[in-house]
């Protein structure tokens, strides 16, 4: 996979789009969410586009497991032993930016079930 042409998430990645950017490796990059719900809200993306969790899991595996390392290191990082990791798919849960992303909260009290 490559960029979209269109993708918010791809020219944040490509520094088109200035995001406050915490974390970087080779396959993926976080940022900072600009509408945070918790007192660290980073998403963490692929550099390579993948609409959702499942496009990423089957096309890159590899890249899927390194997102959930790069959130641990964000959150230990930032002084954070408990954690939420969320992946939305689709619109009918959230999913308002289709490039995988995967959202870092911490810093709150969260509750169950969400939403």
């Amino acid at each position: 996979m490559t960029a979209a042409d269109d993708c918010l998430f791809c020219k944040i990645v490509a520094g088109e789009i200035p995001a406050e950017v915490v974390h970087v490796t080779e396959s993926a990059v976080a940022f900072r969410d600009i509408n945070a719900q918790a007192p660290t809200h980073v998403l963490v993306v692929p550099r390579d586009h993948y609409a959702n969790a499942v496009e990423l899991a089957e096309g890159d595996p590899a890249v899927t497991a390194e997102l959930v390392r790069v959130a641990a290191a964000v959150a230990t990082a930032e002084g954070h032993d408990d954690y939420r990791l969320v992946f939305n798919t689709g619109p009918g849960v959230g999913q308002t930016v289709f490039h995988t992303h995967l959202h870092l909260l911490a810093g709150r009290p969260m509750t169950w079930p969400p939403g």
